[in-house]
């Protein structure tokens, strides 16, 4: 049990200074440090072009540098980013720094940053299949997690995975909740299609698109005017055309999604799907709870954590085309049914994945990790 925290060291002390560090994950990051800036104060470090559309976002409390982020094969400029962000970090005396996931180059940077306690979120446990795969890069994204004094997952089957993968104790594993994100407050007048099915996210293999593609046949046979819509960059996407049967029911946006599309997408989607054949968590689910979208998901990694089953949407078995069609006919034949799971999840998101709920459990993470390190140091002074 974590014990409760208010946001400062002790009774009377200064507020805690987090150093918040991310190369990815950019509108999860800021949402959370602007959370987290509510009780603590926070430098928050994040790559310039991709943080400029989410400034808007950035609440008083939060100290923004962006920082340029060269491709990884240049050392060069990769050791310049590294040298200043190590200075950053330094002048800002941070108590705690906070990583999202680990980066091959800054992973190697940790050991300049001498004993402040560090805490991981660990989005993705193991890699997914499907993806490229390097010895050296591995070694490097997972340093900080062994590095770390405390670890954050999103799912239980996340911890036990995590646990397990990389031999750390259960005790330095927390589950706190995916932060929401997506912004609802914009093109509220852009109407529901009733027939409309969403694909959304980077496509790679592992999240089971194909499944999708083979179900449509069986879903459009009972729901004739039913559409679907793939948006999201990854692999080539020349193998998903040839598995169509009717690619008119298909709309690609096979490109980076900004925002505003986004908005656009989710406010026109009647369900939005996750047919995945693996995962670790999904930001897409926070998004059409946000929306007020009931979702279709599959039943692998943090998934099923994230999806009340009949209440925000279904869990079906992976690679299963019958059970995704059915799932997916079930919502579109039925609007009173489709709109209450909306309606639940845009319940769920606003408790369970609040920023303020989500920052405090992530306080209460830095928090052992602070009283780790000093335990640490008086073991040290004792010893010598």
């Amino acid at each position: 049990m974590i014990p409760h925290f208010s946001g400062k060291l002790q009774e009377g002390s200064k507020r805690m200074r987090v150093a918040f560090v991310s190369f990815e994950f950019i509108e999860y990051s800021v949402r959370l440090a602007s959370g987290i800036a509510q009780d603590a104060s926070v430098l928050l470090l994040l790559p310039d072009n991709e943080v400029r559309p989410y400034m808007y976002l950035v609440k008083h409390g939060v100290e923004i540098r962006p920082f340029h982020k060269p491709r990884l094969r240049q050392p060069l400029r990769q050791a310049k980013m590294i040298g200043h962000l190590v200075r950053l970090i330094r002048d800002f005396k941070p108590d705690v720094i906070h990583l999202q996931s680990g980066h091959p180059w800054f992973s190697l940077a940790l050991s300049m940053l001498g004993n402040i306690p560090l805490v991981v979120t660990v989005h993705d446990p193991s890699r997914h299949f499907g993806g490229s795969s390097c010895v050296l890069v591995d070694w490097a994204l997972d340093h900080p997690c062994h590095r770390a004094r405390q670890r954050i997952v999103h799912a239980p089957q996340m911890k036990d995975l995590l646990v397990k993968r990389f031999g750390v104790s259960s005790d330095s594993v927390h589950i706190v909740p995916h932060i929401m994100i997506g912004d609802d407050s914009v093109l509220e007048r852009v109407p529901e299609d009733e027939n409309l099915i969403l694909f959304f996210g980077r496509i790679q293999e592992y999240k089971g698109l194909e499944y999708l593609i083979r179900a449509e046949p069986l879903i459009a046979a009972k729901v004739p005017a039913a559409t679907f819509v793939i948006a999201g960059t990854g692999e080539d996407f020349g193998r998903y055309r040839q598995m169509m049967v009717h690619p008119e029911r298909f709309i690609v946006y096979n490109e980076h999604v900004s925002d505003l599309k986004r908005a656009e997408l989710f406010r026109r989607a009647s369900i939005v799907v996750l047919p995945y054949v693996e995962a670790s968590q999904s930001g897409v689910i926070p998004i059409a709870y946000r929306f007020g979208k009931a979702v279709v998901v599959t039943n692998v990694g943090g998934l099923p954590a994230m999806v009340d089953h009949g209440q925000t949407g279904y869990i079906v078995p992976p690679c299963d085309t019958s059970a995704l069609a059915e799932a997916i006919i079930l919502l579109l034949e039925n609007k009173e049914l489709r709109s209450q799971l909306g309606l639940n999840g845009k319940r769920k998101v606003n408790t369970e994945f609040s920023a303020e709920r989500v920052a405090g459990k992530t306080l209460e993470v830095y928090q052992l990790a602070i009283q780790e390190g000093s335990q640490a140091k008086c073991q040290k002074a004792i010893t010598q």
